[in-house]
């Protein structure tokens, strides 16, 4: 498995990734700005305000991770939350990796990190995510989370295209990795 700290400690604020010139670690409250302006960037997320990325920084550190390049600049993210209903459940809300900085395995290091930390103090058995049908980049990441952590994948249509208020949203469809395994 490949983990995105040498460490054994989970609850790491920052973590270095090998000789790679980049560290994860909890979003910081000033982070919002350079988030939003990812998710931007990303061409493929819908993006969501950024009062939104500033609020998510404060609130949802605890089950989200930013990678620093190592001038400490943001340079991908991955937020999430654990589900009310289901606390042993992490739901990735959005994975970005600014453009220079793809193909780097940011994006797996960013989903690993944050599990393994989520792990560490909450009972975590499963991480959701929804990804439209035309995002492959997406299902090949979750895909290749799944098999190392050693988990299945069921897929079941969340939000239906018709639930949404604006036309042409594709349908969400929910991607369930369970069980892990740490």
């Amino acid at each position: 498995m490949t983990t995105a700290h040498t460490a054994p400690e989970h609850v790491r604020d920052e973590a270095p990734v090998s000789a790679r010139g980049w560290t994860i670690g909890r979003p910081r409250a000033g982070d919002g700005a350079q988030l939003w302006r990812l998710a931007r960037e990303s061409e493929t997320l819908d993006v969501n305000s950024s009062y939104s990325y500033l609020l998510w920084c404060r609130d949802f550190a605890d089950t989200s991770a930013v990678a620093r390049d190592a001038d400490g600049r943001p340079v991908g993210f991955v937020t999430g939350y654990l589900r009310p209903d289901a606390p042993g459940t992490l739901l990735v809300w959005q994975v970005a990796v600014d453009a220079a900085h793809r193909g780097r395995g940011i994006a797996g290091a960013l989903l690993d990190h944050l599990s393994e930390r989520v792990a560490g103090t909450y009972p975590l058995d499963a991480v959701e995510t929804t990804i439209t049908p035309d995002n492959l980049a997406s299902e090949r990441l979750f895909g290749a989370y799944a098999r190392r952590h050693g988990a299945r994948v069921s897929r079941t249509v969340l939000l239906p295209s018709g639930a949404f208020p604006t036309p042409g949203h594709e349908a969400e469809v929910l991607h369930r990795i369970a069980p892990l395994a740490f």
